[in-house]
C-alpha cells in the first residue's frame, strides 16, 4: 500500500525549500508534494490548480499565503482533504490600513531596479528574537525572493483575502493550527481564535519562532505534522 499524499502549500514570494525540511522528515510516512502558487491572480485559481494537480485524497498542510489558499481548497473540495495544517495564517480579511500597506509594497516592487524581497528590515518582523541575525535563514529566505522575483511579488500581493471565519467553523478533517510564538505578521491570539472555530483543530504554538515556522523549527514542525497524519482521517 502505497503512501498518502500530503501537499504542502508555501506562502507569499517562498518555494520548494519552504519545506525543504518537511520534505524530507515526512518521507518515511507520506509522499510530500509542494504545490505552486504563482501563476494564478486570484485565489479560487489557486485553489483550483493545486486541486486539478493533487491526487483524488490527500491531506493539506499551508503556510501563510498557502493557508488561505488552502482554506478555499476546503471550501471548494473538503471530501478530498484527509488532514489539514494551516500554519502562520489567517482566516481574516485585509484590514484598510494593511491593504493600503500592501499597495505601497506593490508599488516600490514596480520600480526599476534589483528587487530586494527580503532584507535585514524584514527579518524583524518575521523571525524571533533569536533568529534575527541568522545569516543561513535569513539568505535562504533572500533566495527564495529573489528566484521568484518582483511579477509574482505583485500578482501574490494583489490577491484578496477573504473572511474565511463561517467556512471554518465546517472543516470536519483532523486538523492542526500552529504558529511562532513570536509572530507578529499573524500572532498567536489570532491562531487561538481560528482553533477555535474548527471543531477537530489542535492548536500548537512554538516557543522559538516567529512567523517562519518551517525554517525556525523545521523539527518541532514535521513532528506536529506527522502527529497530524497519524490521527484517524473522516471517513466520507
Amino acid at each position: 500500500m502505497s503512501l498518502p499524499q500530503i501537499v504542502l502549500i508555501p506562502g507569499l514570494l517562498n518555494d520548494a525549500d519552504l519545506w525543504r525540511d518537511q520534505i524530507t522528515g515526512l518521507a518515511d510516512i507520506a509522499r510530500p508534494r509542494v504545490a505552486d502558487i504563482t501563476r494564478g491572480s486570484s485565489l479560487g485559481a489557486l485553489a483550483e490548480m493545486v486541486l486539478a494537480t493533487s491526487e483524488d485524497r490527500f491531506a493539506l498542510a499551508g503556510f501563510s499565503l498557502g493557508g488561505i489558499v488552502a482554506q478555499e481548497i476546503l471550501r471548494r473540495a473538503p471530501e478530498r482533504v484527509t488532514h489539514l495544517a494551516l500554519l502562520d495564517t489567517t482566516m481574516l480579511p485585509d484590514t484598510p490600513e494593511r491593504a493600503a500597506e500592501r499597495e505601497q509594497l506593490i508599488d516600490q516592487a514596480s520600480k526599476p531596479g534589483r528587487f530586494h524581497g527580503f532584507g535585514r528590515k524584514l527579518a524583524q518582523s518575521y523571525l524571533a528574537p533569536e533568529n534575527r541575525d541568522n545569516a543561513d535563514m535569513i539568505n535562504r529566505v533572500r533566495a527564495m525572493t529573489q528566484r521568484l522575483g518582483p511579477d509574482v511579488f505583485i500578482r501574490q500581493t494583489r490577491i484578496a483575502r477573504p473572511d474565511s471565519r463561517a467556512s471554518l467553523t465546517g472543516i470536519i478533517c483532523p486538523t492542526l493550527v500552529l504558529c511562532g510564538n513570536h509572530d507578529q505578521l499573524t500572532p498567536p491570539e489570532l491562531h487561538r481564535s481560528m482553533a477555535s472555530l474548527i471543531p477537530s483543530a489542535d492548536l500548537v504554538v512554538l516557543e522559538h519562532s516567529g512567523h517562519l515556522t518551517p525554517l525556525e523549527e523545521p523539527e518541532n514542525v514535521t513532528d506536529h505534522l506527522k502527529r497530524l497524519l497519524q490521527r484517524d482521517p473522516v471517513r466520507k
